[in-house]
């Protein structure tokens, strides 16, 4: 029997659409191309200002002056307070929320109706978007009619200011994050932990291993890439926080939460100044990008030494 010819590739696809094969690998990656084009953009347009004396309320003065908006920064003490209230942040809600995703995690691993369904549930604080559970806490918080205020008026904290107060502000403002965002790690934490080879949590219990020892020499070292992303992914997030601590405060009272994306909004969009606002947002990127590179290398280093392990 004669071997049957079939046309060439290109002869068949012109014959059966107008696309040609040489078209379509670039018709496939035009989305990428898009999406790439619409965040350099961005970033070229807020480099070229941070890099310019641009204030919108005298466009007359706008030329470049190159680093002269860094030096101002870094000469400034306003900035510094801005660094230490974005790093305290951030440092505050990734670790409470990351000790109370494990723990939440750790009391949903075994599987059960009852585990299934609250873990259905956990997933209700992020479908509220942040600036709406803020003005929720706000007014939960309120110090003449919130439910909030009440109840611990009732532990005997009469006049609790919450986010009124700066000794109280930052206080408040984590608890919202931590309320919003701790479901967000306990679910990428129980993912973590239901994904694990169960192999050396049995021969441990055969052994009779303490649960102690088995929690932090078998299952944390298993479990650190997931703590890890869990930690990339709010880190990122809560260094950028915008939403939460402007609905609830407005970065006060005075500058007790002024922090980078705060700062930046308010040199713009109040003070006009385009430019300080754009240097502002540069050094927020360049302290993302090293906690990124950071993050990223040790992941990849514990995420070897974890499959080793398994």
């Amino acid at each position: 029997m004669d071997a049957v010819t079939y046309p060439p590739i290109e002869r068949r696809v012109r014959r059966g659409s107008w696309v040609s094969v040489r078209v379509l690998p670039y018709l496939l990656s035009l989305p990428a191309l898009l999406v790439c084009i619409g965040i350099l953009v961005p970033f070229v347009t807020a480099v070229l200002y941070s890099l310019q004396r641009y204030n919108l309320a005298f466009p007359m003065g706008r030329r470049f002056i190159w680093f002269g908006n860094f030096v101002s920064l870094f000469g400034s003490s306003s900035f510094w307070h801005t660094v230490y209230v974005s790093l305290a942040y951030t440092v505050l809600t990734v670790g409470v929320e990351l000790l109370l995703g494990l723990g939440i995690a750790l009391l949903l691993w075994r599987r059960s109706w009852l585990t299934n369904l609250l873990s259905i549930l956990l997933i209700l604080p992020l479908m509220v978007a942040p600036a709406i559970a803020a003005l929720m806490w706000k007014l939960m918080t309120n110090s003449n009619f919130g439910v909030l205020s009440y109840l611990v008026s009732l532990l005997g904290f009469h006049d609790f200011r919450w986010g009124a107060s700066p000794n109280s502000a930052l206080f408040t403002v984590v608890l919202v994050d931590v309320w919003v965002y701790t479901p967000f790690i306990a679910i990428l934490l129980l993912a973590g932990l239901r994904g694990l080879p169960r192999q050396p949590f049995e021969a441990a219990e055969l052994d009779g291993v303490p649960a102690s020892f088995v929690f932090f020499r078998i299952l944390l070292p298993m479990l650190l890439p997931y703590l890890l992303t869990a930690s990339l992914f709010r880190m990122l997030d809560s260094i950028q926080q915008f939403d939460i601590i402007y609905a609830m405060t407005q970065g006060g009272p005075g500058d007790t939460l002024l922090v980078f994306q705060v700062q930046a909004y308010l040199q713009a969009f109040t003070f006009t100044d385009v430019g300080r606002s754009s240097a502002i947002l540069m050094v927020l990127w360049a302290i993302t990008y090293a906690l990124t590179t950071v993050f990223m290398k040790n992941w990849t280093r514990l995420r070897e030494r974890a499959h080793g392990l398994a």
